[in-house]
């Protein structure tokens, strides 16, 4: 007789136990007890990061760890310290150590950081304060970001990624898809590799979309916390629908300690960050934002739902698009992707506002506010499983298509005024050359 598997409990994360799927209120309270019970993690980030910012700026004063103003991209008014982003570290790992301290309450149900996490987190950290001392190579920094992306593959943290989409291709990860000469290939094998690639190409994607974003006085900070809000919401709405099986196998307590920690770093470090900043993020701090983020997206999807995922990366558009601009635009142009310009989202708006940053900056802010509202809604309603999965995925198609033509069209007009400034230059080269020609026979 065959046995017919027991459906996963789903454990509800509330007191008294009340059931959470469909009870908005249950939900609610669920959902405010267990950020009282991670309130903690905020605390830390925030004030460490608070505290040690000026400390920070002043050792790297003393190190004479600065950026110079220049003619050209770098328009501040006199220099400024890097090595912000250790202070945002500082708040970040500070905040991940004191949430291991949480045991009671709805929060001590959930598993604690994997220490994965915590190596990819100094892997990162090391790379960009390598870069902002000693200004590494770019196969340095690359390599240092596959580190810390192998660091996640080893404890399976968003491998399942793919297999929410190559299980309606190739079946169930038990499937045995070929055996050759002993050697078994099973769909499990091909999940895990190819969420392992996938892995790779979000951390070197997502932590170069974050560094190069922060162009701008506060723009990065601000855009963060706005994003890591967006997540959290999105994550405490998945955690108060309970989690299947046992708690403690779950990563819905890690995303949750991830987003307060960075959001509360992110706050923690704005005011020094403000325009007129008295100290830049660096590297350092570019790069583990933009891991950070990824971990928190790439921990949507733990179960296979790719759906969460693209929510996630809905609310971390920003950059994304910004990304996505400058390649399509450094590509027809023919330069290299590490060429710099002036022509990221932020510089055009600067531009569009008369040179004012702060309204820029605002500008954006108001810009990510907006994704992490349609992504927190699309992942609501595909939680509460209101629309269906093809709805999620035509939205996000739509979204980044949409971007990915402005990108386009911006970058041939930009290719367009090059090649005629440079016909009209010719142009005139060719008018000089004839006028000096024909002087000498006038005068004759």
């Amino acid at each position: 007789m065959q046995l017919i598997p027991a459906a996963p409990t789903i454990v509800p994360l509330s007191l008294e136990n009340a059931p959470l799927v469909g009870s908005f209120v249950a939900g609610a309270q669920a959902s405010l007890e267990l950020l009282n019970s991670y309130a903690l993690v905020f605390i830390v980030a925030f004030v460490v990061t608070l505290i040690a910012t000026p400390l920070v700026r002043k050792s790297a004063i003393a190190l004479d760890i600065i950026d110079h103003p220049d003619a050209g991209r770098k328009e501040h008014k006199f220099p400024i310290a890097y090595l912000g982003g250790f202070a945002v570290f500082l708040g970040i790992i500070l905040a991940l150590g004191a949430s291991y301290m949480i045991v009671d309450g709805p929060a001590g149900q959930l598993a604690p950081v994997p220490v994965s996490v915590l190596v990819g987190i100094l892997a990162i950290t090391f790379t960009g304060l390598a870069d902002d001392i000693w200004k590494w190579d770019a196969r340095l920094k690359i390599a240092g970001q596959l580190v810390a992306a192998a660091a996640l593959a080893i404890e399976d943290i968003g491998t399942r990624v793919a297999e929410g989409v190559l299980v309606p291709i190739f079946g169930d990860p038990q499937t045995l898809l070929v055996n050759v000469a002993g050697i078994a290939i099973a769909s499990g094998d091909v999940y895990y590799w190819t969420g392992t690639a996938l892995i790779a190409m979000f951390v070197l994607g997502g932590c170069n979309a974050a560094n190069l974003i922060d162009g701008l006085d506060g723009l990065l900070t601000g855009t963060s916390a706005i994003m890591a809000t967006g997540l959290l919401v999105l994550c405490m709405l998945m955690a108060a629908q309970g989690v299947a099986g046992d708690p403690f196998d779950s990563l819905a307590g890690v995303r949750i300690v991830l987003c307060l920690a960075l959001l509360g770093g992110m706050l923690g470090f704005l005011p020094w960050n403000f325009n007129p900043a008295i100290i830049f993020l660096g590297d350092c701090g570019s790069l583990l934002i933009g891991y950070l983020f990824v971990v928190i997206i790439l921990m949507l999807g733990e179960d296979g739902d790719t759906h969460l995922v693209l929510a996630g990366l809905i609310i971390f558009a920003l950059p994304i698009m910004d990304t996505a601009l400058a390649i399509v635009r450094r590509k027809l142009a023919g330069l290299p992707m590490s060429a710099p310009d002036a022509n990221h989202i932020h510089h055009l708006l600067k531009r569009a506002f008369d040179g004012r940053v702060k309204s820029a900056v605002l500008a954006l802010y108001a810009i990510a506010l907006i994704f992490a509202i349609l992504g927190v809604m699309l992942g609501l309603l595909a939680i509460d499983q209101v629309v269906r999965l093809r709805v999620v995925y035509a939205v996000v198609i739509v979204v980044f298509g949409g971007f990915g033509a402005m990108a386009l069209k911006i970058a041939l007009r930009s290719r367009w005024a090059s090649e005629l400034a440079a016909a009209e230059q010719r142009d005139e080269s060719v008018q000089h050359k004839h006028d000096d020609a024909v002087a000498p026979e006038q005068a004759s």
